[in-house]
């Protein structure tokens, strides 16, 4: 499957995205889960005040084959990649912004 290291690191070819050059935000959501609209909205701003950091949303139900390889099991889930696709840190439910900005610091 796609661009996948043999770490078992995520790619491009995983994500349908290219990675951050120095971080990810990876979130899982569902259409009609209402914490992944807030979701998106603090990962999409953390990412835009941070350089080299991008945010990636990926369709649960379109991605079942990822859903399960990762074994996410709620909306929003989040993943933290380092720029190598390295998962860091990993979260359910809405993160608050702090949050986010502190595991952004673990994957740098």
């Amino acid at each position: 499957m796609g661009d996948t290291a043999a770490d078992g690191a995520l790619g491009a070819g995983d994500l349908g995205a290219e990675l951050g050059r120095r971080a990810t935000l990876v979130q899982f959501s569902t259409a009609f889960c209402q914490p992944c609209r807030a979701t998106r909205r603090t990962l999409a701003d953390v990412a835009a005040m941070v350089d080299g950091v991008t945010h990636v949303e990926i369709d649960a139900e379109a991605h079942l084959d990822l859903v399960r390889r990762l074994d996410v099991r709620a909306t929003p889930t989040v993943l933290v990649l380092d720029a190598a696709g390295r998962i860091v840190v990993r979260a359910a439910g809405e993160p608050r912004r702090a949050d986010v900005i502190a595991a952004l610091g673990r994957a740098m």
